[in-house]
């Protein structure tokens, strides 16, 4: 318990610049729920279901962010606000990922098996962002806020809108990287 408050401490600090010292970490909804999530989910992996949701129900009322003991979390996860945020069972959740208020990853259909998103690594879902059903966020993409995602997005793409799609970036890129390379 003690490494993963640790871990939470630091995580939080990076990734919050309003943060002005360690004790205030205990006050976020992120602090919060994710002790009870770790909880919940010691007793999910071990097939003790009512205790899982107890903790897991627990998590959500005194933070306002709903995470299902059955969903998968990795590494620097982060929940900017944290209210209204809802994670299901399936949802797969990679390493250094970063939520906004109000997000959802979840599922399209009532039937059993993988019916929740995977996130790859070093993705951001902004605010309101709805990411829905067995689809995969790929690796370093950013879906903004409001956006609802159905369909997997690529690697490296920001996708906008209802439904989500991709943002075409291609010349600003070019003129960015023409941009530094003329300043260096």
């Amino acid at each position: 318990m003690i490494k993963l408050i640790c871990e939470l401490t630091k995580t939080i600090k990076e990734k919050d610049p309003a943060i002005h010292n360690n004790l205030e970490v205990i006050l976020y909804p992120i602090f919060k729920v994710m002790i009870y999530y770790k909880i919940a989910r010691f007793f999910y992996l071990r097939k003790r279901y009512f205790w899982a949701r107890y903790f897991s129900e627990k998590g959500k009322r005194k933070s306002g962010i709903e995470i299902h003991p059955g969903a998968e979390i990795g590494k620097n996860f982060f929940i900017d606000h944290g209210s209204g945020v809802v994670i299901g069972e399936t949802t797969i959740i990679k390493d250094n990922v970063h939520l906004y208020h109000g997000v959802t990853l979840g599922g399209v259909t009532s039937l059993k098996g993988k019916r929740h998103p995977t996130i790859e690594d070093n993705v951001t879902i902004g605010a309101g962002a709805k990411v829905l059903g067995n689809i995969t966020i790929g690796k370093n993409s950013k879906i903004g806020a409001g956006a609802v995602v159905l369909k997997d997005v690529e690697e490296n793409t920001t996708v906008v809108g209802v439904p989500a799609k991709p943002i075409k970036r291609r010349k600003n890129q070019e003129k960015h990287k023409f941009f530094h390379k003329k300043m260096s």
